[in-house]
């Protein structure tokens, strides 16, 4: 069908794979594909984890649902493809990466496969979405995969760090175990949330860059695009 993931995720969730819903989520997410416009692509519905391995995996962040504009979307959370116009709440994630780091970057591009290859999992809760209907996928079984890949990394890797941006994210990430984890929140980067000040001045960026250093990490480099 074009829609699978890499060996070393399907490794990690081999029993959640094996489970009837996610072969009947294939096989509606297959169904929405053939009779409407979907997003991302089909060969990049998986792309976070495509990106982003499991042995390399460091932080992860997650959002809603993949972005719904014609050629946005590419796999990854908050990331759209190069030469589409900076979303706004990616805007305002390079703000704050800026304010963190006392810095001026200039993005030319809101693609964030970089992140991904540094070892950043940038995972929607929802992997697909029709064209120009935001959340349109959420009655199919998305949430429960990726329950389940949020709980997996939970038990079986230590010293990971997760972003829970708003409250969505946060209700996602409520059974991580904060005592083998770091957990940070803030609010969400959206122009709504951000312009109430809960979003702006969390300084994540530093906090993972710093804790990865405190367990002799490889920093992220948030700049390069």
């Amino acid at each position: 069908m074009g829609m699978q993931l890499p060996s070393d995720w399907q490794t990690v969730l081999s029993d959640e794979i094996k489970k009837p819903y996610f072969e009947e989520l294939l096989h509606a997410v297959e169904n929405e594909y053939q009779t409407t416009i979907c997003y991302p692509p089909k060969d990049l519905i998986f792309a976070a984890f495509e990106q982003c391995s499991f042995e390399q995996l460091k932080v992860v962040i997650i959002g809603q649902d993949p972005y719904h504009g014609a050629k946005e979307a590419n796999g990854l959370c908050f990331s759209v493809n190069d030469g589409i116009t900076i979303p706004p709440s990616l805007r305002n994630i390079f703000r704050e990466i800026n304010a963190d780091f006392d810095t001026i970057f200039i993005p030319n591009s809101g693609n964030l496969e970089h992140w991904a290859k540094e070892g950043v999992l940038l995972l929607n809760a929802s992997l697909t979405v029709r064209k120009d209907q935001p959340n349109s996928h959420k009655h199919l079984d998305w949430q429960i995969f990726t329950d389940a890949v949020i709980q997996k990394i939970s038990d079986q890797k230590k010293q990971i760090v997760f972003l829970l941006w708003g409250s969505f994210a946060q209700k996602k990430g409520a059974k991580i175990n904060r005592d083998k984890h770091l957990v940070l929140t803030s609010g969400h980067p959206s122009p709504m949330s951000a312009n109430q000040g809960k979003w702006f001045g969390n300084k994540h960026f530093s906090q993972v860059n710093d804790y990865l250093k405190s367990i002799h990490k490889k920093p992220i480099e948030w700049f390069s695009s």
